[in-house]
């Protein structure tokens, strides 16, 4: 990567702003720096102090080619521009609209409120050294030039003419570079009435040698990455330049890409769609993000143009979703896979139905879903056979329980759409369903929804018939979202305390069960010796129905009655794993519940040092 870093007066770049010959990428988010930040923006820069290097990218390279756009406030017909701005949009186009522009500034204040006006320094301010630069020098007035009070009713400042500018004492920044203007202004100056103890030309004098030679006069540092740095390398340049914002990501960069190539195509307007018809279809697929569906798509376009290549040398491509191969895709292969994708997503969405993951919150690995769409894709409808859905969810468990797509995973998505779809047809078991397990410890430091493996063995509960126990319904889709169905304590926090039980077993997912919002409510603090027989009488059903309501949740309800927390413990440990196990396909070695929480112990005590 070539680079030069030259310093450049201020005022070429703002002319070069001008003119259109420094533009933006479209991927870069619109302006919204507020007038206080503009005002210690400006103090800055009359102090002579340094506001950071500007970074731009030259045109006219072949693979970095961007649709691009004029800076907030430009007006001009240049499409043509000779650099992009990769870093300090938001100072330059500050410095642009208060410095050089004749449009009055849009900003907004520090409440996010929309305001038009002007930026001025006062004369007099500026030369004391004993008043700060931002706060009494450097001032904002509304489009008017008008600063007013009593709800716009008294006129407080007026600076609408030059003679009121003046005798105001102020110089309008929007003005600096203008000589003719600054003459005019020397002028008026000179005719004024001279206080003998306050010259007011000896100090407008003053004003033009200091702070306003310093506003014209000012340097900016600059980093001009030649044109022939790689798409890849600009990506990676703008991350390490932006950690103040919002990092871009390569979704930004293929929209400005593809726009450039095709002025009728806007891929942020096609993501939005196809993304409202996946919320639509299932709302858990709500957090897909559009990174997602760009890796999903070079997944499938990888995968042809390794199936298109003749022969099995090494030159063969491989199956990829990685950054820099994402940013090599064309419009022609987002077009080719975006539909197939959409409809696969969906499916995706009713998959996690199927596994009792019914919110976005409750998704174990979001990212699990790029490989699980793509593969969706390349099986067609040969995915809801019995046979082949069987092993889909036993990898779905595996990579969910063996906690495997947490991470940088574009490796895994690569190999798992490759080993999963030979593996379906009679291949061997791909490396996610060979290589994951589950250690019995993990259910001790499984206390909270941060784990994908507590939201996996959350939904993992709610298989099969498994109701609630005050209200007469199965949890599935609908009674999860009607009863505001969540995880709660089995055995209540408060009666654990009272009880003297150890904490990290109270809040360990053994002890934890999704019941009703008023499940929960009526259970409240009450032992559970008490509240299994009152469930029945809230219910108006006879014990028996209740305490087969309460298995159903793999639950010991013998040893919950009476009040048994370690029988209970262990029993309901037994039986989750068991269920884990029938999830992964393969058998979870049960150990004592002191052997495991040694373990666990162990695995905490390695974790924090």
């Amino acid at each position: 990567m070539s680079f030069d870093s030259p310093i450049r007066d201020l005022r070429e770049l703002l002319d070069s702003v001008q003119t259109g010959k420094i533009q933006l990428p479209d991927f870069q988010r619109p302006w919204k720096w507020d007038v206080d930040r503009i005002c210690s923006l400006l103090a800055s820069l009359a102090k002579g102090l340094p506001v950071g290097v500007v970074m731009a990218l030259e045109t006219g390279s072949e693979e970095v080619n961007f649709a691009v756009r004029p800076i907030s406030g430009v007006h001009t017909e240049n499409t043509s521009p000779d650099w992009l701005l990769l870093d300090g949009q938001q100072r330059l186009t500050s410095l642009f609209q208060s410095l050089k522009s004749h449009d009055a500034v849009d900003t907004t204040d520090t409440r996010g409120k929309a305001m038009r006006g002007w930026f001025y320094i006062r004369i007099a301010e500026s030369l004391d050294e004993d008043l700060d630069m931002e706060d009494d020098a450097i001032f904002f007035v509304p489009e008017d030039r008008m600063i007013k009070s009593d709800f716009g009713r008294k006129i407080d400042e007026d600076y609408s003419t030059t003679d009121l500018e003046v005798v105001g004492g102020a110089y309008p920044l929007n003005r600096i570079f203008d000589q003719d203007f600054l003459m005019d202004y020397m002028l008026r100056v000179s005719q004024q009435v001279q206080p003998a103890d306050k010259p007011l030309f000896q100090q407008f004098t003053a004003f033009t040698a200091g702070p306003l030679r310093t506003l014209q006069n000012y340097k900016v540092p600059v980093i001009e990455l030649r044109n022939t740095t790689s798409r890849e390398a600009v990506c990676t340049v703008f991350e390490k330049v932006n950690t103040g914002g919002v990092a871009l990501n390569v979704f930004e960069l293929l929209t400005a890409t593809f726009a450039a190539g095709s002025a009728d195509f806007r891929l942020n307007d096609d993501w939005q769609e196809r993304k409202k018809r996946m919320v639509a279809a299932h709302d858990v697929l709500g957090s897909v993000e559009n990174t997602d569906f760009l890796q999903a798509v070079s997944l499938l376009a990888s995968r042809q143009r390794r199936m298109d290549h003749l022969g099995n040398d090494e030159k063969r491509p491989g199956i990829t979703c990685k950054r820099k191969d994402i940013l090599k895709l064309t419009v022609d292969d987002y077009r080719t896979w975006a539909e197939p994708l959409t409809k696969a997503f969906i499916w995706a969405g009713q998959f996690l139905n199927n596994q009792s993951i019914f919110k976005r919150k409750d998704i174990p690995y979001r990212t699990q879903l790029v490989p699980l769409a793509a593969l969706r894709v390349t099986l067609g409808t040969e995915a809801d056979l019995m046979g082949v859905s069987k092993l889909l969810n036993q990898w779905y468990w595996c990579g969910v329980l063996g906690e495997l797509y947490g991470g940088a995973v574009e490796t895994r998505f690569a190999r798992d759409l490759e080993e999963v779809e030979q593996w379906v047809r009679g291949g061997n078991e791909p490396g996610t369903v060979a290589g994951a397990s589950f250690d019995p410890a993990r259910l001790f430091t499984l206390r909270t929804r941060n784990s994908a493996a507590y939201k996996g063995i959350y939904a993992l509960t709610m298989g099969g018939n498994v109701k609630d126990w005050v209200n007469n319904q199965t949890i599935n889709q609908g009674s999860y979202q009607d009863f505001g169905v969540d995880i709660h304590h089995i055995f209540p926090q408060k009666w654990c305390v009272d009880n003297g039980i150890d904490d990290r077993y109270v809040q360990s997912i053994v002890n934890k069960t999704p019941i009703s919002a008023a499940t929960n409510r009526f259970i409240s603090a009450k032992a559970p010796s008490k509240y299994v027989g009152e469930l029945a009488a809230k219910a108006q059903v006879d014990l028996d129905e209740v305490r087969d309501a309460i298995r159903s949740h793999l639950v010991p309800v013998e040893l919950l009655e009476s009040g048994d927390f370690d029988g209970f413990f262990e029993a309901r440990k037994v039986a989750l794993l068991e269920v884990i196990g029938g999830a992964m396909g393969k058998p979870v070695l049960v150990q004592t519940t002191t052997d495991v929480a040694e373990a666990a112990e162990w695995e905490e005590a390695v974790l924090v040092g």
